[in-house]
């Protein structure tokens, strides 16, 4: 064999190792792969957790337009309590006879009691 030969069957040796070192690291390693992994399943948390306070906002200003209702028909309540009392009493001061109040329901009851009916 000749130089030549030596030096060009070295060159493939080399160029085949060098091929396999890099075949090798180009390998995804379990590491690699569960760190993927837990990318993933991140996104999906974070997807999952902004679509829960979209919801909880919404709730939020779902809640704000109950308690404003409530509000005002707590307002409106106590304005017919105090204008029927009013009434009564314009028709007694007439000297009539104002009608027997009817019985307040009982699960009216409780929502009545801060009004002093």
């Amino acid at each position: 064999m000749n130089p030549d030969n030596f030096i060009t069957v070295a060159a493939t040796v080399v160029t085949g190792g060098f091929a396999a070192w890099g075949a090798r690291s180009a390998r995804r390693t379990k590491r690699q792969e569960n760190r993927d992994d837990f990318t993933e399943i991140k996104k999906a948390l974070n997807e999952r957790i902004d679509g829960m306070k979209t919801d909880l906002a919404q709730q939020k200003s779902e809640l704000a337009g109950q308690q404003e209702q409530i509000t005002g028909q707590g307002a409106a309540i106590s304005w017919l309590v105090v204008d029927r009392r009013g009434l009564v009493s314009t028709i007694r001061n007439a000297g009539l006879k104002a009608p027997s109040p009817r019985p307040i329901p009982e699960r009216a009851r409780p929502y009545l009691d801060s009004i002093d009916v």
